[in-house]
């Protein structure tokens, strides 16, 4: 994926650095794009070892509409637990519990978990309960009704609920468009955390759009990535400068069980083949 290290060398040679909500301190741009062709294979990044297992949960969590982070947890994807845990921390019931304290409450106390667990209305409540309209079952019957539409767009920004969410939506807006018997994607990222969220962003929209094709009968082809403020975290730049000194490997292969319907899909569908990434790298989420 030299797409992904030409963005890190884009902002390394042309970001400013910039203050940030966390005030960790960030080099950023904004405006860029990348483009991927999902007949080159599945664009999981090699340069790192990612973790496909939460990518996996998280979109299927976003597709049932859930927001609350048990469902994650209790397939072991920690992705979310970072912001309901600083929620916790603030309110008169935290009694010095460590973030894994809170995970295990959370897993085994449901009450505990619908006060403390959901989110607020993030992704998959704008997905399929947008003030009443259920987007994602609108599009895809589009797609198979009127393919040629320029309107096969999800919006997860609701600037009426932006106060409710835990974080507000960072890809904010997603369109499709049929060629033919090919069906593609392009993702709007208002803000993009190159190291950590924006390789789980590649994976998690290219496998949309894998399973979107699926229930339309459609071949996925390509998926087009356009970053708002692309940014690399000051905390993050050792790690970033590590992975461009490694060659990419080739990328493996997706294979998708067929289902008809879009809320069918299971974890047990998917089957990556001939994954061969470098060793993971750490880095920490700014909150």
């Amino acid at each position: 994926m030299e797409q992904y290290l030409d963005l890190i060398k884009h902002i390394l040679n042309n970001g400013k650095e910039k203050n940030d909500r966390t005030n960790t301190g960030i080099i950023s741009t904004f405006g860029y794009q990348m483009r991927f062709d999902l007949n080159d294979g599945f664009p999981l990044l090699t340069t790192k070892k990612v973790h496909l297992k939460s990518i996996i949960h998280e979109l299927l969590w976003f597709i049932k509409g859930d927001t609350n982070i048990q469902y994650l947890v209790k397939n072991n994807v920690k992705i979310w637990n970072a912001w309901p845990y600083q929620k916790y921390k603030n309110s008169k019931e935290y009694n010095n519990e460590t973030i894994n304290d809170f995970v295990e409450k959370i897993k085994s106390n449901k009450e505990f978990a619908i006060k403390y667990g959901d989110l607020g209305p993030v992704y998959g409540k704008q997905w399929r309960d947008f003030h009443g309209i259920d987007q994602l079952k609108n599009v895809i019957d589009t797609i198979k009704n009127n393919p040629d539409s320029r309107r096969l767009i999800v919006n997860s920004w609701n600037a009426s609920e932006i106060n409710k969410m835990a974080l507000p939506p960072c890809h904010t807006m997603y369109q499709f468009y049929v060629e033919g018997d090919k069906l593609s994607l392009q993702l709007y990222q208002r803000s993009a955390d190159v190291f950590l969220g924006v390789p789980f962003n590649i994976a998690s929209y290219a496998l949309l759009l894998i399973l979107v094709a699926k229930v339309t009968n459609l071949k996925p082809y390509e998926f087009i990535h356009t970053l708002g403020d692309a940014h690399i975290y000051k905390n993050h730049l050792e790690q970033v400068n590590k992975q461009l000194k490694r060659t990419p490997k080739k990328l493996p292969t997706m294979i998708v069980k067929n289902r008809s319907n879009i809320e069918d899909f299971v974890f047990e569908d998917f089957i990556l083949e001939d994954y061969k990434p470098y060793p993971g790298i750490k880095g920490r989420v700014a909150v």
